[in-house]
């Protein structure tokens, strides 16, 4: 408890908030970052799954891709991007999180698209619709509840993980945690603890923001659908049981 009174005491004095280096200047730096990497990730993953998708093609290459991926240590990536361009930094950050963040982009993309009824996409080529109209008219619009479940699920992951970014002079919210670890325990408990609870605040922050965003951005007949989708799975799961 001792721990989390300093942590309290730390978070109110306003000193850490506006002080150079302070936790405003560090969570710019922690949005920017994860701005830049998710942003990387969308441009590559999100049009590779799609295509992938509508072609019906690629499938086995969209699962190998994305567990290779999950499997490789982002402090890893980290290292190998630092000496490989031999610069500290977002050079290096935003590069070892976007890798981070395509399999969940790439693999929801594909799967919202192949997730179409195939009697959708029969009616639509019955209605003289071309294959890139029957993408952005039928295929893109069902499937945005999965695309925006795999943006979310990236951005959540990444503002985690660009805590990591401290520990190669990338800034962010790691550096309170490394400046605590930096002391003492019984000195910086309270910072790490603290800078551990700004990072989870702002990871359930972007998670709610982008949730707004795709309830609001995605059809109405198919707001929820993926949550519903999910539940029956998990339902016909237990029922297997």
């Amino acid at each position: 408890m001792n721990y989390i009174n300093q942590a309290i005491t730390w978070l109110n004095d306003p000193l850490n908030w506006t002080n150079p280096g302070g936790i405003i200047d560090s969570l710019k730096q922690h949005l920017w970052l994860s701005f830049l990497s998710v942003l990387v990730a969308t441009v590559i993953a999100l049009p590779i799954g799609v295509w992938f998708g509508h072609s019906g093609r690629g499938g086995s290459t969209v699962v190998a891709v994305s567990n290779m991926t999950r499997a490789i240590p982002t402090y890893a990536l980290l290292a190998v991007f630092v000496v490989g361009t031999a610069k500290l930094g977002a050079p290096s950050v935003v590069p070892a999180l976007a890798i981070f963040a395509i399999p969940p982009i790439l693999a929801n993309a594909y799967t919202g698209i192949r997730e179409v009824d195939p009697e959708v996409r029969d009616s639509a080529r019955g209605m003289g619709l071309s294959g890139g109209q029957m993408l952005r008219q039928v295929e893109l619009p069902l499937a945005s509840p999965y695309i925006w479940a795999g943006l979310r699920n990236a951005a959540v992951q990444v503002v985690a993980t660009a805590t990591l970014a401290a520990l190669v002079a990338g800034g962010g919210l790691g550096t309170i945690i490394t400046a605590g670890f930096g002391l003492s325990i019984a000195a910086g408990g309270g910072q790490i603890i603290a800078g551990g609870f700004l990072v989870a605040l702002l990871a359930l922050l972007v998670n709610g923001v982008i949730s707004v965003f795709a309830y609001f951005l995605t059809p109405i007949p198919l707001r929820g659908t993926t949550r519903r989708r999910l539940f029956r799975q998990r339902a016909r799961v237990v029922t297997d049981r």
